[in-house]
């Protein structure tokens, strides 16, 4: 844990031996000039030996200090060994006496020992000696530190030599070890649960090995062996996201004392504390009352207001005295300060369950805010639950991720952070300065974003030292750790048990029937006719986002709905398709249907950003050239086929004799080409400046899409794509899968053999005048069509 001498002060010396004044040998048998040792390399052996995590170096103000040599000096200031020659010099290149060497490592000693000056009286020279540095220097005496010459002398005035300066390292670095006492504090987080409590998909009705609470707690469970001096926090998003936070809201409705699901398990895993997400909200305020009464652990936030008495609405932060041992094995008590924030877009996401009834300050400023409060309670540890991603380096008041910022506000020492539902340490940013990812620090600052549903637990690693009365961070790591996704063998059994009820209550959920279909679903041709698949994901969206946009400024605007082919054999996979049979629809149906964990998102652009929203669409397919002989391949198999959007409302015609304006990756590749044809709205030429609202998702909302990244307006709800199309279908009762035939190619060349791979299964919904022929066997287990 400790360094030994370090390489540079071995360099410096090879001889062994007391403050004996001795020079060192070369290999020719003739002493080696020591010229000395300056301030500036005394300062940064000391700093190496003491291993401590160094700064940034900013604070330094001394314009003499080089570079390279100012986190050192900044260290060696906050640890009160040494100052400055004056305000603004520090003169690093100046040498440094024995007597200013020695007072420097005396002051690194931790201990309540005092020494008489009388112990200096053995040394013929004492007298000679500093008033102002006689305490310190009797102190080196009496710790061993100063054991002086065999003449009796100690010679405090002389520079102190390399060769020197080498045993006062090694002497000072024995005692400060045995002198000090640290304490390994582990800081756990999870974020973003969703209710998923148990390791199932509950879309799929079948066990899972990528998710689940059930799973993170082996984790849990196992860091704590590691190290008993542990707290364990959540960040949020723990009551919604799966059937089951649906089931425990509507269906078995949680009774007033009786303890949610998912507050049950963290009360088992013993939680110390947790913030609320923006999802916990999406029931409204009375429901999260209910559940969070029953935690065991408090909740904190410390940027949601009661819009009426304009107070914090919830407690900012909360001081938990942690008992921990020390190690000595010395039990002593760590203060550490919790505050937690959430996206002030809640107002937004959930406005009919918020408007008029709370009120959210910035992130960023709430923070700033708490964090002196937390100082004078006493805290030695601040810890910020920041429900928000990373965001960017600039501070725009009222943004939804803020945790880089957060890792720049001045007291707090580390964060649990997540809603971008990512792994940190991790890729981030490139613009991003200040990350360190072997150490999992941003800014200096340890942070864990672990993932979702539980595939990841967040491990966060400091050290204190105690520094008088008070401890200090000296060292920090962050990690973060994954479930293991080959099996169930990490399976707590303990939190299967607490949960089993409302688990096997949601099993039988989503297998009763929410509607009828008409007719068989699938996506077997999705990507090469309007298909019945997209349609009902569209029409869902569509239906949803008018109701959302009632009351804005929005309203009145047209709306159309973009949806994609999820489920098209991807990867090379001739079985990864939907279909769903004619009859029954249960609420697992919905996962053939929509793949994804996306939420409702809309865009606001205009006509000739859904043009280019189509062009770049189109490049899915391959350039078809008339008279080109053999048969030529209509899908391009480096196109994403969730890139693939139809958008309904409009109506076209797509020419893939033309070449694709865009390549796969949105990049702009033939300027003049034009594959869209005929674009119309309601039966006339699409207005190129009109404004429209698309209903989409969060991941193509914020993307960078042609057409959608001239977006002049963006707003993600809090609702599932899923969750909507569910609601689409229960309050339908019997849907028609027919597609409405709003997009077609336009005339294909008729001296053209143009083919697609679809799955072999496909030939069996073929109907007798479809322009679809099935000719044979396509590669990997596809079968090949003919489209005429």
């Amino acid at each position: 844990m400790w360094k030994n001498v370090s390489a540079s002060v071995l360099a410096l010396s090879l001889v062994a031996g007391g403050l004996t004044g001795e020079g060192q040998v070369s290999a020719n048998g003739k002493a080696k000039a020591d010229t000395g040792v300056t301030r500036g390399e005394f300062v940064k052996s000391l700093i190496e030996q003491m291993d401590v995590e160094l700064g940034s170096g900013k604070s330094v103000k001394f314009k003499d200090v080089p570079e390279s040599l100012k986190p050192y000096i900044e260290k060696a200031i906050e640890l009160k060994l040494i100052a400055g020659k004056t305000p603004t010099k520090f003169a690093p290149n100046e040498k440094i006496s024995r007597e200013h060497a020695i007072v420097i490592v005396t002051r690194g000693i931790d201990t309540d020992k005092t020494f008489s000056d009388k112990v200096l009286n053995q040394f013929k020279d004492g007298h000679k000696i500093g008033k102002s540095s006689r305490e310190m220097l009797s102190k080196a005496v009496g710790l061993g530190l100063l054991k002086g010459h065999p003449n009796k002398t100690i010679q405090p005035q002389n520079i102190i030599s390399k060769h020197e300066m080498q045993k006062v390292l090694e002497r000072f670095l024995s005692e400060y070890l045995a002198s000090q006492s640290f304490v390994s504090l582990r800081i756990l987080g999870t974020s973003d649960i969703h209710t998923n409590l148990m390791n199932y998909d509950y879309y799929k009705d079948t066990e899972t090995n990528s998710l689940g609470l059930a799973k993170t707690a082996t984790l849990i469970k196992q860091a704590r062996k590691e190290n008993p001096n542990t707290l364990l926090f959540d960040n949020g998003d723990s009551i919604q996201g799966t059937p089951l936070g649906s089931y425990k809201q509507a269906v078995d409705k949680l009774k007033k004392g009786e303890t949610h699901p998912s507050i049950g398990a963290m009360n088992l895993l013993g939680y110390n504390a947790a913030t609320l997400g923006n999802h916990e909200f999406n029931y409204g305020l009375p429901y999260l009352d209910e559940v969070i009464d029953d935690a065991d652990f408090p909740y904190v936030n410390a940027n949601i207001r009661d819009a009426k008495s304009g107070k914090l609405k919830y407690e900012p932060f909360v001081i938990i005295n942690k008992e921990v041992v020390d190690s000595k094995g010395k039990k002593s008590t760590i203060k550490v300060g919790v505050t937690g924030i959430v996206p002030p877009q809640i107002l937004k996401w959930d406005k009919s369950h918020l408007e008029g009834k709370v009120t959210v300050d910035d992130s960023v400023n709430a923070v700033k805010a708490v964090v002196p409060q937390m100082e004078k309670a006493g805290a030695d540890v601040i810890v910020v639950l920041s429900h928000s991603g990373f965001g960017d380096a600039k501070h725009e008041v009222g943004e939804e991720d803020v945790t880089y910022l957060l890792s720049k506000v001045k007291g707090v020492d580390a964060i649990i952070t997540g809603h971008a539902h990512a792994v940190f340490p991790g890729k981030l940013d490139a613009s991003l300065t200040g990350v360190d990812l072997e150490k999992g620090t941003v800014n200096g600052v340890p942070i864990v974003m672990p993932g979702k549903y539980g595939s990841h637990l967040g491990v966060i690693d400091l050290r204190l030292e105690l520094k008088g009365k008070q401890w200090k961070i000296v060292k920090s790591n962050a990690e973060v750790r994954e479930i293991v996704k080959t099996s169930n063998s990490d399976v707590d059994q303990s939190v299967v048990k607490a949960v089993k009820e409302a688990h096997e209550g949601t099993i039988k959920y989503v297998r009763q029937p929410v509607g009828e279909t008409t007719a068989d679903i699938h996506s077997y041709f999705s990507q090469v006719q309007d298909d019945p698949s997209i349609q009902i994901v569209t029409n869902a969206q569509t239906i949803y986002v008018k109701d959302k946009l009632k009351g804005t400024v929005n309203e009145k605007l047209p709306v159309l709905s973009a949806g994609a082919p999820f489920k098209a054999g991807t990867r090379s996979d001739p079985e990864y398709y939907t279909f769903v049979p004619k009859g029954q629809l249960a609420i697992k149906n919905v996962a053939d249907l929509y793949l994804y964990d996306n939420t409702v998102a809309i865009v606001k652009v205009t006509g000739a950003d859904v043009k280019e929203w189509l062009e770049m669409s189109a490049g899915q397919f391959n350039q078809i050239v008339a008279g080109k002989s053999g048969e030529q391949q209509l899908i391009n198999t480096d196109f994403r086929s969730y890139n693939y959007d139809a958008i309904d409302g409009v109506t076209y015609e797509i020419d893939v004799t033309q070449p694709a304006k865009y390549d796969p990756d949105g990049n702009l590749v033939n300027g003049n080409a034009s594959r869209i044809k005929n674009l119309t709205y309601n039966g006339k030429p699409i207005d190129l400046k009109q404004e429209f609202i698309v209903a989409t998702n969060n991941y193509r909302a914020n993307g960078t899409f042609p057409g959608v990244r001239n977006a002049s307006y963006i707003e993600v709800y809090p609702d599932e794509n899923r969750q909507a199309i569910i609601d689409f279908i229960l309050a339908e009762k019997v849907i028609d899968p027919s597609a409405d035939g709003n997009w077609k190619f336009s005339t294909l060349p008729a001296n053209a053999t143009v083919v697609f791979e679809t799955s072999k299964k496909a030939v069996n919904v073929l109907s007798a005048n479809s322009n679809i022929k099935y000719i044979g066997d396509g590669a990997d287990g596809f079968g090949k069509y003919l489209l005429k």
